[in-house]
C-alpha cells in the first residue's frame, strides 16, 4: 500500500470516527499532495509524498514558534494537533548518536575540511537522512564539526 493510499484510508477512518481535528489535518495533507501532483502532472511516489509531509511539518513548527511569541495559545494548540498527525506519517526519527555518526561518516568520505566543504557533506547527508532527521539541525551539526 502506498503512503498516499494509507493517508486516504486514514481520512475515511477519521470521517467514520467523527474526529474533526484529525480529519482536517489529513485533508490539508491530501490537498497539498494533490496540488503537487497537479503541478507536476504525475502521481507522486512515496519519497515525494514524504517531502510534502516534511515541508508541512516544518511549516507547523514555524507557525508554533510564531504563535507562541504572539501569545496565541489557541492557535498553538491547533498547529500542535496538526503536527502530531503529520508526524505519524514520517519514518522513525534517528537518534542524536545516529545523526552524529552519519555526519562523521559523511565528513570522512568527502574529506571536507573547513566551511567550504559543507555543501559536499550536506549533499551526501540529504539522501541518507531526508525525512528521518531535521535537516536544519543536521546542518548546524555539520557546521560545528567543520568549524573545529
Amino acid at each position: 500500500m502506498t503512503l498516499r493510499s494509507q493517508i486516504a484510508e486514514d481520512m475515511k477512518t477519521a470521517m467514520r470516527a467523527r474526529d474533526t481535528a484529525r480529519l482536517a489535518a489529513i485533508r490539508l495533507l491530501l490537498a497539498a499532495i494533490k496540488q503537487r501532483e497537479v503541478d507536476e502532472r504525475r502521481e507522486l511516489p512515496d519519497a515525494d509524498v514524504l517531502a510534502v509531509i516534511e515541508k508541512m511539518v516544518k511549516q507547523r513548527r514555524d507557525s508554533i514558534a510564531q504563535f507562541t511569541t504572539g501569545n496565541r495559545m489557541d492557535l498553538v494548540a491547533t498547529e500542535q494537533g496538526e503536527l502530531e498527525v503529520l508526524q505519524a506519517y514520517q519514518p522513525q526519527q534517528l537518534s542524536e548518536a545516529a545523526i552524529d555518526a552519519a555526519v562523521a561518516a559523511a565528513n570522512a568520505s568527502t574529506g571536507a575540511t573547513g566551511p567550504a566543504g559543507m555543501g559536499k557533506v550536506m549533499a551526501e547527508l540529504k539522501g541518507k537522512l531526508a525525512g528521518r532527521a531535521d535537516m536544519s539541525a543536521v546542518s548546524a551539526r555539520v557546521k560545528a564539526r567543520l568549524a573545529t
